[in-house]
């Protein structure tokens, strides 16, 4: 793998890093209630969820989502069902339980479940590393050692991303300081992840 691989496929890695999507929304809201700290904590559950979907794709496991029409549909059911279910909770969450010295936290391991659940409900993420991956990888080197240089520095741009998302979190609670405000941005976040659930529930396979 040269220099000119790595030139274009780093930008353009860290963009599909940066895309709005319902786990960088996760990063957001719970930076908001619950502090950086723990928004960046929790994120690694989302990256042991892309480790495991990297892992598929160098296998070429992937294959079986491609064949497979009712197992590509559950994994999206449920996926969606749960992004609904967060949607509610947050939509339903009291104005002051936003900040970290407030109210009743989640703990870290329950943050980051939450954006495992998140992330591997999504059987287009699968896919989508199977598509996006080897179009960086030279067939006449070692495969397996060139997934795991691409899979190891997407997950390095996904944990910039991550930090930067809780970022924008803890600028979000101090713009929506009130209870009105804070309201107000719980059921936001509610209602773009409800819309990424209806998304999630119309995708079609590849």
């Amino acid at each position: 793998m040269d220099i000119s691989t790595l030139a274009v496929f780093v930008p353009a890695c860290f963009a599909l890093n940066m895309a709005p999507g319902p786990n960088n929304l996760l990063s957001i809201s719970n930076a908001t209630r619950y502090g950086f700290a723990k928004s960046c904590l929790g994120g690694l559950g989302r990256l042991l969820a892309f480790a495991i979907m990297i892992a598929l794709a160098a296998a070429g496991l992937t294959a079986v989502l491609h064949t497979s029409e009712w197992l590509f549909h559950a994994i999206k059911i449920v996926g969606a069902a749960y992004l609904f279910y967060l949607a509610f909770q947050l939509w339903r969450a009291r104005a002051d339980e936003a900040g970290e010295s407030g109210a009743p936290a989640k703990g870290t391991g329950s943050l980051a479940r939450q954006e495992f659940l998140v992330a591997i409900g999504k059987p287009k993420a699968i896919l989508l590393f199977t598509a996006f991956l080897p179009q960086f990888v030279d067939q006449s080197g070692v495969v397996t050692d060139q997934f795991a240089v691409l899979g190891g520095l997407f997950l390095a741009m996904e944990c910039i991303a991550i930090a930067l998302y809780a970022c924008m979190g803890i600028h979000a609670r101090r713009l929506f300081a009130r209870p009105g405000g804070k309201r107000l941005f719980n059921r936001i976040c509610a209602g773009l992840l409800a819309s990424a659930a209806s998304v999630l529930l119309v995708a079609r396979r590849a």
